[in-house]
């Protein structure tokens, strides 16, 4: 049995939130460089030009690289011979990040109550997904979310004989109604298999999955490919104003589901894909 203490958590997610809000990940650049040296479009070269000199000045001057600094998400994949102590864990994982968002100078846009929309002013509670691993260790994601791309998400509860052809629909469509309100050029998170909330979550995390690496499983790793393909043959282009490269990646989880359904999730992220993981 292995003992963190909590304190330790509360400081990684502090220090996470800040890394996450200042700095995108080296895949994150090198995807956001090839498209600017692929965009055809000059408009759409310039766009992208700008957007790496966004980056640049982020990280050079300590500034969030957009002003919406997100919903703080949380993934924690915790061993089963771990145990915690000096605290409750979600008290401690809320604590690393108002921490974070108050050291970082990053904007508060967490609500307490949906409709009665009273600011928390410290951007908690978080969003947390816990997941027992085996072993000891304890991997911490974090992964702040702005809502422009957030809100133009789908769930699309398909029949199984819709097939490949009506997982390549539904995420066509959702990429199609996002249009310029996602930011693009986005990553795209696809979840296909589960229950209605199992996809969605599977779509939230392959967006946490660097843009480098596609699915080990043949026809996943085609899937991923094609619907890149026909996401930038749309033409809808960095900042929506035209183009040849309107997704950088798209990312595809699954897993098993019901003889009777086809359920797929699609959570789009704007060119502000943000995550970091650490392991403690």
């Amino acid at each position: 049995m292995r003992t963190v203490d909590v304190s330790e958590v509360t400081r990684n997610i502090k220090e996470m939130c800040i890394e996450a809000n200042y700095f995108l990940s080296e895949d994150m650049k090198e995807a956001m460089k090839r498209a600017a040296d692929t965009e055809k479009a000059p408009l759409g070269r310039k766009i992208l030009g700008q957007l790496q000199e966004n980056m640049d000045i982020a990280g050079e001057d300590w500034i969030p690289i957009c002003q919406d600094t997100g919903m703080a998400v949380i993934f924690m994949e915790i061993g089963q011979d771990v145990h915690f102590e000096g605290g409750f864990l979600e008290d401690a994982v809320n604590e690393g990040v108002r921490q974070g968002y108050a050291e970082g100078f990053l904007r508060k846009s967490v609500v307490r109550d949906p409709i009665l929309r009273e600011n928390t002013k410290d951007n908690t509670p978080a969003v947390v997904h816990y997941e027992i691993v085996r072993g000891d260790g304890v991997k911490i994601t974090v992964a702040p979310k702005g809502f422009g791309s957030e809100n133009m998400s789908r769930v699309f509860m398909l029949k199984p004989a819709d097939g490949i052809e009506g997982i390549k629909q539904a995420v066509l469509t959702a990429v199609k109604e996002a249009g310029p309100n996602a930011c693009p050029p986005m990553v795209v998170g696809v979840g296909i298999g589960g229950t209605f909330e199992k996809c969605a979550l599977l779509a939230k995390k392959a967006l946490t999955r660097s843009v480098k690496k596609r699915s080990e499983i043949p026809y996943v790793r085609e899937l991923e490919e094609e619907i890149l393909e026909k996401i930038n043959s749309l033409g809808i282009g960095p900042g929506g104003l035209g183009g040849s490269i309107t997704a950088l990646a798209v990312n595809v989880e699954t897993y098993a589901t019901h003889i009777a359904g086809l359920p797929v999730a699609v959570n789009i992220c704007c060119h502000v894909n943000r995550h970091v993981t650490r392991a403690l």
